[in-house]
């Protein structure tokens, strides 16, 4: 942000559209960088509880014993802990020194119950709504407004892949080596070196902030219920022959969290009540004989079991990689029973996802943090940069600014924007709607303030 034009890399005089691109770079930073400063903030927060626990809760570890109690005996304690609740699911414990977790719902509320598996006492209960990590997600999401925060969070989101586009216009050297540009002078002070960070971080992370914005507005009202998820989703016609039922893989998040797979949530569940599928787990089908069943597949460590909310509900049994259940999501696997006779309905694997599922899935595993140690270090090494870049950002405007005013830089007189521009533009405007109908209103509101503010001189600093 500055409210002068600085001269493009190499020294050449800043051409019209030079100094047209500044312009919308700035309006969109200003805009921007107090939304990317509140979900880099937000996202460290997240990342680092998750790793330090689970998503349910923060809970201390327990004692390991000879053998674990049935999971319907720690499930009835989880009950107990809960009046009126109903169980929703079972999460299996991360380690032998880790509690069992048990999701249950009473009213409008879902709590996350641990549970100890040797002794089946309940070690905590957590309003699943209430956890730094549950709040903190809200706000990253909803701004903790709603539909008006999606929409805001959307339009920053929108808007940063603008700002990407326009900062490297600014920063491509028009003369000398792209390799030289890509370090910083350190030789400047005062707002030049600020705006050396400023270019260098930028155009450093210009590609995984796109890959952040992308994976991120997935979760969008409008970019990833109407773009991103109509590409995505997985569909119902790879169920082999399975009746379905009215509730789609969505009904298994509670609360905030999101527990399915993003390819997966506007996809059917399958129902019970039908000779269809293959036999899987023997009579009687209950919470305990589909629990056996399931660490004789291959399910280990922290898995998801999903009992049957209504009379056609099924049993679901699931890893999925962005939760820290599978360390990969090569891993994922949704496994659905038939609550009646065990036959296995559906069975769905990395492998089955479509190609945006497949991508979404690494995506999103890897914003979260959740591949690995080296994927930890990264974000966190990363997410500071991008804060940097916030930072440096406001400093050089601050610091050019006159005192009581915005100090935009000016737009040049008798500008026309080329076809390509304009072509570009439009595009940008139709994938990004929010950031398009965001632009729309700054230009919009720009010619009716100013419709020109003169020359600019092209100093640097």
């Amino acid at each position: 942000m500055s409210s002068q034009i600085p001269a493009p890399a190499g020294g050449a005089a800043p051409s019209r559209l030079y100094r047209a691109f500044w312009r919308w770079h700035f309006f969109a930073g200003l805009f921007v960088v107090p939304f990317l400063l509140m979900l880099t903030i937000t996202g460290l927060i997240m990342m680092i509880y998750a790793d330090r626990s689970n998503e349910q809760g923060w809970v201390p570890d327990v004692a390991v014993g000879s053998a674990t109690q049935a999971v319907s005996q720690q499930a009835k304690a989880a009950l107990n802990a809960v009046p009126g609740g109903q169980l929703q699911t079972y999460i299996t414990p991360q380690g032998a020194h880790r509690p069992a977790f048990f999701e249950v719902s009473a009213g409008d509320k879902s709590w996350a119950i641990a549970v100890d598996p040797y002794t089946a006492q309940v070690v905590d209960r957590i309003d699943s709504g209430s956890t730094v990590r549950a709040i903190t997600e809200k706000i990253h999401g909803t701004l903790l407004i709603g539909d008006v925060g999606d929409r805001l969070v959307e339009t920053a989101a929108s808007l940063t892949v603008i700002l990407i586009v326009t900062g490297i216009y600014l920063w491509w050297p028009r003369q000398g080596g792209v390799l030289q540009a890509l370090k910083p002078d350190l030789s400047t002070q005062g707002r030049a070196l600020w705006r050396e960070i400023h270019k260098t971080i930028g155009v450093w992370t210009a590609l995984i902030l796109l890959l952040f914005m992308l994976s991120g507005l997935a979760w969008a009202g409008i970019w990833g219920d109407k773009y991103a998820k109509p590409w995505g989703s997985f569909p119902t016609n790879k169920w082999d022959n399975v009746p379905l039922s009215d509730k789609t893989h969505a009904s298994l998040n509670h609360d905030i969290l999101h527990e399915v797979p993003w390819t997966l949530e506007a996809t059917p569940l399958p129902a019970s009540g039908s000779q269809a599928g293959q036999a899987a787990v023997p009579q009687p089908v209950t919470l305990d004989s589909v629990a056996i069943w399931a660490g004789q597949q291959g399910f280990t460590g922290q898995y998801k079991l999903s009992v049957p909310s209504k009379e056609d509900g099924v049993f679901t049994v699931a890893y999925d990689a962005r939760n820290q259940d599978s360390a990969l999501p090569s891993g994922d696997r949704f496994v659905h029973i038939d609550r009646y006779t065990g036959n296995v309905l559906a069975d769905v694997r990395f492998a089955d996802y479509p190609f945006v599922g497949k991508l979404m899935a690494w995506g999103i595993a890897l914003h979260k943090g959740m591949v690995g140690w080296v994927n930890f270090a990264f974000n966190l090494v990363y997410l500071t940069l991008t804060m940097l870049l916030c930072i440096s950002g406001a400093v050089m405007w601050w610091k050019r600014r006159p005192a009581g005013s915005l100090a935009a830089p000016s737009m040049p007189k008798d500008f026309r924007l080329t076809a390509g521009v304009a072509v570009g533009a439009l595009a940008l405007g139709l994938l990004f709607p929010m950031g398009g109908a965001a632009i729309v209103l700054f230009a919009l509101l720009d010619y009716v303030a100013h419709r020109g503010d003169g020359p600019v001189s092209p100093q640097t600093t």
